[in-house]
């Protein structure tokens, strides 16, 4: 199992707002991203919450659980994270109005499950062909889903980021939790500030070159940010070794 992550401010924001972790745990892998949003920096507040919170959470309490059990610790994480987030609104009132997006994906022998509240992304490589897992909370991808938008328009919709769900946002914490088949190779998560820049085909074929795993993942933030870098860029990139479960 190789993996490696990196988040970088983009070419156009002064400062970060995402945040990032792989940790490995009792021989289970925990691969996040959180792209927070705010003023006064809260942004990065509200992600680093959501990031620090989940890494040692899942050290201390990610044992042998089973699927269904993991699928329960997934949204008590989500919303243990929500409630955080509102507490630190209430101790500082200068940061109301912060929040973040959370995609997640946890990784075991025996099955490969995804969390997703937001617009970060959560793909996985099988024969050699991407596929996106998670669904975007967008008003556009809702528009979509209603028929009200082609993906043509969607793409260039003047509110296409406008976010329909982030923790932070209301009291209840709605999660999508997807769960993969194993017959996979690759697990890729993602900020927007990527996927805004590269399609899903320029992604993949980034992917399927021999570079290594670390090589790979700044290709995909240098290739965003040559597209003009318009937001802060994370990914998070797993391989799994020919062999192993």
């Amino acid at each position: 199992m190789k993996s490696f992550y990196l988040t970088d401010p983009g070419k156009v924001r002064d400062h970060n707002e995402d945040s990032v972790v792989i940790v490995e745990a009792n021989g289970c892998q925990l691969m996040a991203i959180a792209d927070g949003m705010g003023g006064h920096r809260a942004g990065e507040v509200a992600s680093s919450i959501a990031i620090n919170y989940l890494g040692k959470h899942f050290k201390e309490t990610f044992f042998d659980l089973s699927k269904v059990d993991a699928v329960k610790w997934i949204r008590a994480a989500y919303e243990e994270i929500n409630g955080l987030i509102f507490q630190h609104e209430k101790n500082n009132p200068e940061s109301k109005g912060m929040g973040t997006t959370l995609v997640m994906a946890i990784l075991t022998e025996k099955y490969l499950l995804f969390g997703n509240v937001g617009d970060s992304s959560g793909f996985v490589m099988k024969d050699k062909v991407l596929h996106k897992v998670t669904y975007d909370h967008t008003l556009v991808n809702l528009l979509v889903s209603a028929g009200e938008l082609t993906k043509e328009e969607a793409s260039n919709h003047p509110k296409k980021n406008v976010l329909m769900k982030a923790l932070g946002a209301s009291a209840k914490v709605d999660v999508d939790i997807f769960d993969c088949n194993m017959d996979i190779s690759e697990i890729l998560l993602s900020s927007d500030g990527l996927t805004n820049l590269l399609d899903k085909e320029q992604i993949n074929k980034v992917l399927l070159t021999k570079d290594s795993v670390e090589e790979k993942v700044k290709k995909l933030i240098n290739k965003a940010n040559n597209r003009g870098g318009t937001d802060n860029i994370s990914v998070a990139y797993l391989v799994r070794e020919a062999g192993e479960n």
